[in-house]
């Protein structure tokens, strides 16, 4: 007797994508969507920043321009020098012993000559005093100060424009040998002796009360900044290029060493 032929199914082939059961969202129907349309005369734009859109005034442009510059092109050693500064820390020790050694402001002198003037009309003898201890500014006098080794500590300011006043002050002062800083900011600079900007400051006396803080500055200068700076001061500075300059010379590299591989 003849075997019944036996059937094999055969499997159904799977769907190529599976097919995602999207959850029916149920929408209140008291709410009402409205859509925005965000075209010229249309709906109010979202607030969002806007800065790339600004036309900035053309200072900001050029001093913006300045800082892309200075890190692209390649700095010689004497300029490149000045974009190393003295430490937050120890320049606040600095302005803070600088600050006792203001000179007068113009209020100030005009009561004391008045006073003086007025002590000499009436024919009494006027005291002069000894001559004050001050901060001395003015590039020439300066010069002048360190040439006659009579400067004791020379702070010069990083951002004086044009840089060529003070770019050969650094080489001058270790001529001498005489202790230099150089500090962020003009301007504040400027403040301790009553002016917009100063491009350096020095001081040539210190009085007795003040011996000792002084020459824990000067040792706090050499620590942190003359020593650390030593080898610095003589390395081109700049040549550093954008992130789409890097990544083309570094995919161009990894082509180039490929080829050599093969």
């Amino acid at each position: 007797m003849p075997k019944a032929a036996v059937s094999k199914s055969k499997k159904v082939a799977a769907a190529p994508y599976a097919i995602k059961k999207t959850a029916t969202k149920t929408v209140n129907p008291l709410i009402e969507k409205r859509s925005r349309n965000y075209g010229i005369g249309q709906d109010i734009q979202p607030k969002q920043n806007l800065s790339r859109f600004v036309k900035w005034p053309e200072y900001v442009q050029l001093q913006r321009q300045r800082a892309i510059l200075k890190q692209r092109l390649k700095v010689p050693p004497s300029i490149a020098q000045f974009s190393k500064t003295l430490d937050k820390n120890t320049a606040t020790q600095l302005f803070k012993l600088f600050n006792k050694y203001r000179p007068e402001t113009r209020i100030e002198k005009k009561a004391r000559t008045t006073a003086a003037a007025e002590a000499a009309a009436s024919g009494a003898k006027v005291d002069q005093g000894k001559k004050p201890i001050l901060i001395k500014y003015g590039i020439n006098h300066i010069t002048a100060l360190i040439e006659a080794k009579k400067a004791q500590l020379v702070v010069i300011a990083d951002d004086v424009d044009p840089i060529e006043i003070v770019v050969w002050l650094p080489a001058l002062c270790r001529k001498m040998g005489v202790p230099y800083v150089i500090v962020k900011s003009k301007s504040r600079l400027g403040t301790l002796v009553h002016k917009k900007t100063a491009t350096a400051l020095a001081l040539t006396e210190i009085k007795a009360e003040d011996k000792q803080e002084f020459a824990a500055l000067l040792s706090a200068i050499k620590l942190n900044y003359t020593e650390k700076t030593e080898e610095s001061r003589r390395q081109w500075g700049g040549g550093i290029m954008g992130f789409k300059s890097q990544k083309k010379t570094e995919k161009a590299a990894k082509a180039a060493a490929r080829e050599v591989k093969v």
